[in-house]
């Protein structure tokens, strides 16, 4: 297109032959209502926000830096006292082995007699109401 036709002007449609119209009154404008204007708020701020999230997100890490690490420390604190009761528990086998070894009857007439002490030959009862030995209580 060039720039002579897209200035061009056109005529108005002519009116149909027998129509009349009357001329319309000129309208008055309205006069302005007068209302009343808030100032403008003022665009808030995101940085609050922004720090607050951080300070989340910093918590949350830290938290779990220390949770792992205690999880860590007791982890070893479970080894150590797992050794330990490892420990404990064959000194206890061991004495009680040694208790089963003093406690046979060969260990036993051996520290009988060690102690100056002889075998009975019977079996003897005390009677407790008058105190008197009944049976063979005699030794060698």
């Amino acid at each position: 297109m060039s720039a002579s036709s897209a200035a061009r002007a056109y005529p108005a449609p002519a009116r149909p032959y027998g129509t009349t119209t009357a001329p319309t009154p000129a309208r008055q404008p309205a006069p302005p209502r007068l209302r009343l204007v808030r100032a403008p708020s003022h665009a808030r701020t995101r940085v609050p926000f922004v720090l607050v999230c951080m300070g989340v997100l910093a918590a949350a890490l830290l938290g779990a830096l220390l949770l792992n690490t205690q999880m860590a420390k007791n982890s070893y604190e479970k080894y150590d006292l797992g050794i330990e009761l490892g420990r404990l528990d064959q000194d206890a086998k061991d004495l009680s082995a040694a208790l089963d070894a003093k406690g046979s009857p060969s260990q036993l007439a051996k520290a009988a007699s060690a102690l100056g002490m002889v075998p009975s030959e019977g079996t003897g009862w005390i009677r407790l109401s008058d105190g008197t030995v009944q049976g063979a209580a005699g030794g060698r």
